[in-house]
């Protein structure tokens, strides 16, 4: 049973992380195109999406690892890197016996989330509780693998939806990572009007630290 996995959402200051797990037993039939997401336009990741979710040929997982998650001193990015990949391949495995039964090693790719790919593999292997289970890992395997580049794709595509349906609810909010000029004029609104942070936002990040500080120092500014 072989898979790719691949994340996106590991660096912005709002919003969630996502993992995506993709089985396809034949990866030549992968739709047309599939490629590392970001050399990609939103509407392709889109169309291509569909066309994965839509093949009964293939199975997804995908897990989501949240700001809560994300903020929480016990932890850190890297382990919930390793936990997000370990979610999503089991989820993938579930979705895939929902409709077949799954005999032999489970084998598959993961795009490495560490400076040491060969230790992230070992990790989520160690997280996974499936068994028998062989799991490599590779930095750039969303370019090199087919299966990780869809993999990466509906994760990019779930993370935009993510981000998509914040704003329908608090305006824009830009891509959510700190060199967006969008996303730091909201967080800088958001906190000035509210004297707090937006609900989604990584706070122990430190684009969202500055932002509240900015806000606090303006309030006392004005007494």
């Amino acid at each position: 049973m072989p898979f790719g996995v691949d994340e996106a959402g590991k660096g912005p200051a709002l919003g969630s992380m996502f993992a995506a797990a993709v089985n396809c037993e034949e990866p030549s039939d992968l739709p047309e195109g599939i490629r590392d997401s970001k050399r990609l336009t939103p509407e392709r990741r889109e169309e291509l999406a569909a066309s994965l979710r839509a093949d009964d040929g293939i199975a997804i997982g995908v897990a989501e690892i949240t700001p809560a998650r994300i903020d929480d001193p016990e932890t850190d990015m890297n382990s919930l890197a390793v936990d997000a990949h370990a979610s999503a391949i089991e989820r993938v495995v579930a979705d895939l016996e929902r409709t077949e039964a799954t005999s032999g090693s489970i084998s598959g790719l993961c795009d490495a989330c560490d400076t040491d790919a060969d230790r992230f593999a070992r990790r989520v292997t160690a997280a996974c509780s499936l068994e028998p289970l062989e799991i490599d890992a590779r930095h750039g395997a969303d370019d090199d693998s087919p299966l990780v580049g869809a993999a990466s794709i509906v994760a990019k595509v779930e993370r935009d939806a993510h981000v998509a349906t914040l704003a329908e609810e608090y305006g824009e909010i830009g891509s959510g990572y700190p060199g967006d000029a969008t996303t730091r004029e909201f967080l800088a609104s958001y906190a000035d009007e509210h004297h707090e942070l937006p609900p989604f936002a990584r706070e122990s990040w430190s684009t969202c630290e500055e932002a509240i500080a900015a806000a606090e120092q303006t309030g006392l500014e004005q007494f």
